[in-house]
């Protein structure tokens, strides 16, 4: 059969397959093709490809681990990767294991996707994955997270690291539709509408009117009018956009990455003037 145009003939060959979902880290990429096809590419040294070594791939090649497993979803970290199978109702990792973020219990680093027991039976909405920080929402609303926690991204109400994902417990009766993971902070939506923020705060970045970490989820206050949908995390900003198509920024803008035509932070969420006449329907970083 011919190969595919752009993709190497150590990867994928034959039919035409669609791009069914992508993430990019760091220094690699991760795409999940139809026919239920993973490949990656980029920079391996640290296994984040999952091809078994530490070698580089110039081009897209497929995960031969992954074949038959069914994946959904792909999230990179910063240099790790994980996959979801909803058959299995399983969550893989691989890459950099610095942390715990891989969430199997231990800091090494593994050059295949391996399953995470603590989230096995789970069925899981999303899964978010920051620098060296993870969290994966069920489809009950509930959130694990697992990783880097020195200013408190996981949520559990401490500084610890978590080598294995645990229950987010702030969220107790509250149910989460999605989260985003940015360097060291985190942002989620529920599925009333509510936006929350935790970790990291230094620039504004939880949308909490002040420059504190948080170790436990917070609402933010500020936008209690509008019914918010989606969140994404940058470095150390973060977006979120409200059911009406409104789309707002906050946290660190040295490079005018907030969008409101300066350099100034912003410890709260304030709506972006300059898209004021469009609805905003879908943002992703």
């Amino acid at each position: 059969m011919a190969e595919e145009e752009g993709v190497s003939s150590e990867a994928v060959s034959g039919p035409i397959r669609r791009v069914l979902f992508i993430s990019a880290g760091a220094s690699h990429s991760v795409a999940l093709l139809s026919g239920n096809v993973v490949c990656s590419w980029g920079r391996g040294e640290d296994g984040q490809l999952g091809h078994g070594d530490a070698e580089d791939r110039l081009l897209p090649t497929q995960i031969s681990a992954l074949d038959d497993h069914e994946i959904t979803s792909v999230t990179c970290g910063a240099d790790h990767t994980t996959a979801f199978s909803e058959s299995r109702m399983q969550v893989y990792s691989w890459g950099w294991g610095d942390f715990g973020r891989l969430g199997h219990g231990n800091s090494s680093d593994l050059f295949t996707p391996q399953p995470i027991k603590a989230l096995l039976g789970l069925q899981i909405r999303q899964i978010a994955c920051g620098d060296s920080h993870c969290l994966a929402v069920t489809m009950e609303g509930e959130v694990q997270s697992w990783g880097r926690n020195q200013n408190g991204q996981l949520g559990l109400g401490s500084t610890e690291d978590s080598l294995v994902p645990q229950r987010i417990n702030a969220f107790q009766g509250i149910s989460v539709k999605m989260v985003a993971a940015g360097a060291e902070h985190t942002a989620a939506v529920t599925d009333d509408g509510e936006l929350y923020g935790w970790g990291w705060g230094r620039y504004g970045n939880l949308g909490l009117g002040d420059k504190n970490d948080r170790l436990v989820p917070q609402k933010v206050s500020s936008v209690e009018a509008e019914k918010m949908v989606m969140v994404a995390c940058g470095w150390r900003h973060t977006i979120s956009v409200s059911s009406s198509g409104g789309l707002y920024t906050y946290g660190w803008s040295k490079y005018g990455q907030l969008g409101h035509g300066d350099f100034e932070d912003h410890l709260v969420p304030h709506r972006l003037e300059a898209l004021g006449e469009h609805f905003i329907s879908q943002v992703t970083f």
